[in-house]
């Protein structure tokens, strides 16, 4: 089953999608509201819809009796007037009379309580009644609709999340470390159990790490983040094979999310046809262009995890209901933002929710239509001109880039990091340092890819980053070596190459097996205090470290940065040394933003890396992001903003010609392409 669905011919819709979540089943008893709906879809630019994401209580309200009527009449609106399907598998979310006959498909929490019925999200990913349960589900809803609507997309579950400590979980856990490790003798040998007494003689006693037992042993926790991801790709695998076993032809995708950590997304992208995720951005808190580089750092890394666009699968047009500050988008932000996700390369603007319900807990939720159904509002208007801006731009649907930065970013280091007892214990912001390399890069419009340390392929790229690389697995550091003395530009930073796969540390001098390429080797590491501050000396200038200063000795690189305070003012800070062909560039301490963009400046300059923004001169706050031939030039500011087109150059937002001088409003877009006679 395996080798035909990886090879089968798929049907990847050929425009850009716009539209969202649409919830009829709650509205059932208003079909005056149901046929409203079509009617406001057509004026705000709706070309598809998701539908029966959590509809299983109405789609079989008794065990083994389905009612499909009620989604029949709608799928069969939305057909007579060529809206275009995401249909849903109603997995996030099971009925009460499934929870109150099997209550095995409910969770344990971390203290091995059995939960109660309530909520979304709250299932077991092992119980063999809910798997079957799914499946049963999923290969009816494909029978049902094979043939007979306008399928676009098969959307599995809704973003998948958490983990479950129940009787099944817990001897499924069991069964994984024997297929792992063989041997109990091998298990304790690499999770180092001779450390408080914590050596396994049966099977039986090992348990999930919780804090009513073991927490503390980080190579089990390791191993429980591995299982769990490799428990959620085991169900959505199942979920794709039954409704791919009906309807080859339609892709399959799952909603991820921002900043997610319970599972390795590298691993589930592997089950998946196309990647799509729920971006829900604080808009105007304060710094939107910091603001601004997380998003597109989420995007860039979404498109990484399987090399090719992936589809926004939901956003607010307005605002949301569950952060502590809901607070509206301001004028231009909507189209700004969803711009922001097609310029890196995202075939869809999908949003949360079409039409507002009248109750439970999403009821304040930003939606296309709010409770007074009307579609002269502010919010809709917004819709309705992204939906005419991705008409205008159908023709960059195809546009690739080939960027020649990687940045290494591995969710198992991210665990690791997350459970290591050192340093900043518990707030070592992986994601945030990988952040500061990446913004560097996105403001001076330089493309970038990401990748995790089993599946780098460094000898694609001119120049690879690894902030950060606490943990080095998948012979990474035989990688990095060879694409450096192969001509590449390597930089690396703090508190990388300490420990293997198994959270152990390595022997010997640090970084593991790069000491020779950087020209040093790191013997110390110093956590600063909050408010606490170090000194990068750099080309006269004094830059900020905080957090974390890495001590370098034996160093024979080049010294281009030195410490500038404390017992190890004088130290090297940054270094340069040649490798081969190559060159490697080792930061030694944190520096904030200012400072990441000093030393950036100083690689970028000996690469000469091609620039989105050749073209235009524009101010900070600016930023100039590239999709194939086009140039999307983006205003997060906050302000007007006169940028300068060495054209002339076409903008297919305003659908007109501009050159020269040209004045953009607070959250402005233009999306320019290169006029030729």
């Amino acid at each position: 089953m395996e080798r035909t669905l990886n090879t089968r011919i798929m049907k990847v819709p050929r425009i850009f999608l716009h539209g969202g979540d649409y919830n009829p089943d709650q509205w059932l008893d208003r079909p005056d509201v149901l046929r409203e709906d079509i009617r406001l879809m057509h004026l705000a630019g709706i070309n598809a819809v998701s539908v029966g994401i959590f509809a299983w209580a109405r789609l079989e309200p008794e065990e083994g009796r389905y009612d499909f009527a009620w989604l029949d009449e709608i799928v069969d609106r939305l057909r007579e007037n060529g809206i275009g399907i995401v249909l849903a598998t109603p997995s996030g979310a099971r009925p009460a009379w499934m929870a109150q006959r099997y209550p095995e498909v409910l969770r344990c929490n971390e203290r091995f309580e059995r939960m109660h019925f309530g909520e979304r999200h709250n299932h077991c990913l092992t119980s063999p009644v809910y798997r079957e349960k799914v499946r049963q589900m999923d290969t009816e809803l494909a029978r049902h609709y094979a043939g007979r609507s306008p399928v676009l997309l098969w959307h599995i579950g809704n973003e998948f999340g958490g983990d479950c400590r129940c009787p099944l979980c817990t001897q499924a856990f069991r069964e994984w470390l024997m297929d792992k490790y063989g041997t109990l003798e091998e298990l304790n040998r690499r999770w180092w159990t001779g450390f408080w007494s914590q050596r396994y003689t049966e099977w039986s006693q090992i348990e999930p790490p919780s804090p009513m037992g073991e927490v503390s042993n980080p190579s089990m926790q390791l191993d429980w983040r591995r299982f769990e991801t490799c428990q959620c790709a085991s169900f959505i695998r199942m979920e794709r094979e039954a409704v791919q076993a009906v309807m080859p032809e339609v892709p399959v995708t799952t909603n991820l999310m921002e900043r997610f950590s319970d599972y390795d997304y590298f691993t589930l992208a592997r089950e998946i046809d196309v990647v799509s995720w729920d971006s829900y951005p604080t808009w105007g808190s304060g710094d939107d262009l910091a603001l601004a580089a997380n998003v597109a750092m989420q995007h860039d890394l979404m498109r990484s995890l399987k090399r090719k666009p992936f589809f926004l699968m939901e956003s607010t047009p307005s605002l949301v209901n569950w952060k502590p500050h809901n607070k509206l988008k301001r004028p231009g932000m909507h189209l700004l933002s969803s711009m922001q996700a097609v310029a890196h390369g995202s075939q869809s603007v999908m949003m949360f929710q079409w039409r507002k319900g009248r109750g439970g807990s999403e009821a304040f939720h930003g939606a296309v239509v709010s409770h007074d159904g009307r579609s002269d509002t502010r919010v809709f208007r917004d819709v309705a001109e992204v939906g005419q801006v991705l008409t205008n731009i159908q023709p960059v649907l195809d546009a690739r880039n080939q960027a020649q930065v990687l940045i290494l970013f591995d969710y198992e280091n991210l665990w690791a990091l997350e459970k290591v007892q050192a340093a900043q214990m518990g707030n070592m912001r992986y994601i945030d340092t990988v952040l500061l390399f990446y913004r560097s890069l996105w403001e001076r419009g330089i493309a970038v890819d990401f990748a995790d340390m089993e599946n780098a392929c460094p000898e694609k790229y001119r120049v690879v980053i690894a902030p950060m690389l606490f943990m080095f697995r998948g012979g990474i550091e035989e990688k990095l070596r060879r694409f450096t003395e192969q001509g590449g530009t390597l930089v690396t930073t703090f508190f990388s190459g300490i420990v293997d796969a198994d959270h152990l540390t390595f022997l010997g001098d640090a970084p593991h097996g790069l000491t020779e390429v950087l020209g040093l080797r790191a013997e110390e590491t110093d956590a600063l205090y909050p408010g606490e501050t170090n000194e990068l000396v750099l080309d006269g200038q004094r830059l900020c470290l905080r957090e974390l200063c890495e001590l370098p000795r034996e160093v024979t690189a080049e010294v281009v940065g030195r410490y500038g305070r404390d017992f190890y003012a004088g130290l090297p800070a940054l270094t340069r040394n040649a490798c081969g062909l190559g060159t490697a560039w080792y930061l030694a301490g944190k520096p904030d933003q200012e400072g990441v963009d000093a030393v950036m400046d100083r690689i970028l300059a000996e690469t000469d890396l091609p620039r989105a923004d050749a073209g235009v001169e524009h101010r900070t706050g600016v930023v100039v992001t590239v999709r194939g031939d086009y140039l999307f030039v983006q205003n997060y500011s906050g302000e007007p903003q006169q940028v300068r087109i060495n054209g002339p150059m076409w903008d297919l937002v305003g659908q007109r010609t501009v050159e020269g001088e040209c004045r953009m409003p607070a959250n402005g877009i233009m999306i320019l392409k290169e006029e030729r006679g």
